[in-house]
């Protein structure tokens, strides 16, 4: 009779000890998986702030000078611009660019000696551009550098190349190229399209 008294305390305690093996494994389950969504959700949130995917992964365009349609507005007026001096906006033609340009001239003009030639050439300069004010600003603003940079490309040319029309388009590149490396090395981006002779001596 004790033996079978004996027999169901032990299936009891077997089922108690199972019962107990199970709640634990199951919360080791459940605090496993709360870790791993938490790790989840902060990773998650990570990339999402460096801007790896959802809002900020869109493709966004640096904020560089855009390109200003003739008659539109320019976001970044430069201080004392030609439609205030004339006291109205410009009126444009239909055809050509569909792009305004801006212009801004150098007040004082360049003198510098010419290549291997006792010669002298003095230039006043332009600068054009199709992009918003900024460009033109950024002229302004690093005009010493420019006007180094100007002055370096004068005196490295040739006496040849001042007295043709093809010699002064190549010089033109060649200074428009000078300013854009000014503004890119500066502010990132250059921007002027063209220079433009105001006045040219060569003695």
């Amino acid at each position: 009779m004790s033996k079978t008294k004996d027999k169901p305390d032990k299936d009891g305690e077997d089922a108690s000890k199972s019962g107990k093996s199970r709640k634990g494994g199951m919360m080791k389950i459940i605090i496993g998986a709360v870790l791993l969504l938490g790790i989840g959700a902060g990773g998650a949130y990570g990339a999402f702030a460096m801007g790896l995917f959802g809002a900020d992964a869109a493709h966004q365009e640096p904020d560089e000078p855009k390109l200003v349609l003739k008659g539109e507005a320019d976001p970044y007026p430069v201080p004392g611009a030609d439609a205030e001096k004339d006291g109205g906006a410009p009126i444009y033609g239909d055809g050509g660019s569909k792009y305004r340009t801006a212009y801004y001239s150098f007040e004082e003009s360049f003198t510098s000696n010419l290549a291997d030639s006792p010669g002298l050439v003095q230039v006043e300069l332009a600068v054009s551009t199709r992009r918003d004010g900024r460009v033109l600003q950024w002229v302004q603003n690093h005009e010493l550098a420019i006007r180094s940079a100007i002055l370096t490309q004068l005196a490295a040319t040739p006496e040849a190349e001042v007295y043709d029309v093809a010699g002064k388009e190549r010089l033109a590149k060649r200074l428009t190229q000078a300013i854009n490396d000014v503004l890119e090395e500066n502010e990132g981006f250059g921007g002027i399209d063209a220079v433009h002779f105001r006045g040219f001596l060569v003695q």
